[in-house]
């Protein structure tokens, strides 16, 4: 028995129509499943964080009861406010000096360290290459219990306080730009750099005219990482901190969250998170600003001009 060809073409773009029509639906059924664990996850973390906020415009002493909107934990309350509270002043002063002299010296060291990594090869850059990033590993409680031992038992030109604050806070970021910006020139190859030295560039030349502007994105990355993770961090600055001046925002809301705290912590919290959203924002726009001059400079001419 024979089955003539146009039936048997029917029959198969029909099997053909119901198996996309199953893989339309399983894949629909995917993405709504993904759709919905990403929207628990983001209510599970924005809503606590949405509430802080919310509470740090509460007109009463409670954290939990809504008892008017006031920004009096930010400015006018005589003895708790942010404004009118020295300590929670010092704290964020603290902080954010922390976060911007931290940021400061690790990226350009780490942007070094990876271009130096990318060139040489051998035994001793394998080595350094695991120091920088054995960070990833060890705990951060380990690092800054060695780092105490460090300041405190060794002949150190420095003592607790800011410098060793900035110094442990330094070794434990510097893995972040090495690894975004290794990753980046991975990317690059060395097919720019080349062409630039074909073209009359110096190797330094080479590299700061090509090599550095297209790393850009990679280091701005690092730094908006870095000065964020700094904001935040609790164990580093509280084991090398040295007294009251030294206290960083999240070592004022452990120690006063046990006793009985008030909405200015909220506050307090709520002004690093608007910080850390604004550098945030201007780092995308400065991304931003960074493609669009990228996407005017594509021609070859201009290139042969920046060397």
């Amino acid at each position: 028995m024979t089955i003539s060809a146009a039936p048997a073409e029917a029959i198969l773009e029909e099997a053909q129509g119901r198996r996309r029509r199953g893989l339309r639906g399983t894949s629909g059924a995917r993405a709504y499943g993904l759709g919905a664990i990403t929207a628990v996850y983001l209510l599970w973390a924005l809503v606590p964080v949405a509430i802080t906020v919310l509470f740090s415009f509460n007109a009463g002493r409670s954290r939990s009861t809504w008892q008017g909107f006031s920004t009096r934990w930010y400015t006018w309350d005589p003895n708790g406010s942010v404004l009118n509270d020295p300590s929670i002043r010092t704290a964020l002063t603290h902080t954010v000096l922390l976060a911007i002299v931290a940021t400061l010296i690790t990226v350009p060291i780490g942007v070094l360290f990876a271009l130096a990594l990318d060139r040489w090869r051998g035994r001793i850059p394998a080595g350094a290459n695991f120091l920088a990033l054995i960070t990833f590993v060890i705990p951060e409680i380990a690092l800054a219990i060695g780092l105490l031992f460090m300041v405190t038992f060794l002949a150190t030109p420095f003592g607790l306080g800011t410098t060793a604050q900035i110094i442990g806070l330094v070794t434990f970021q510097l893995a972040y730009p090495i690894v975004i910006c290794r990753a980046r020139l991975l990317t690059i190859g060395a097919h720019y750099e080349e062409a630039a030295r074909d073209l009359g560039a110096s190797a330094i030349g080479a590299v700061r005219r090509i090599i550095l502007p297209m790393l850009f994105p990679a280091i701005l990355v690092s730094a908006i990482l870095v000065f964020a993770d700094v904001l935040d961090d609790f164990v580093i600055v509280r084991y090398l901190s040295s007294d009251a001046s030294t206290e960083t925002t999240s070592m004022r809301i452990y120690q006063t969250a046990r006793a009985a705290p008030t909405p200015a912590l909220n506050a307090m919290a709520t002004i690093i998170l608007v910080v850390s959203a604004l550098v945030i924002v201007m780092g995308w726009l400065a991304y931003r600003r960074w493609t669009r001059r990228q996407g005017e400079n594509t021609d070859i001419g201009t290139f042969a001009n920046t060397l």
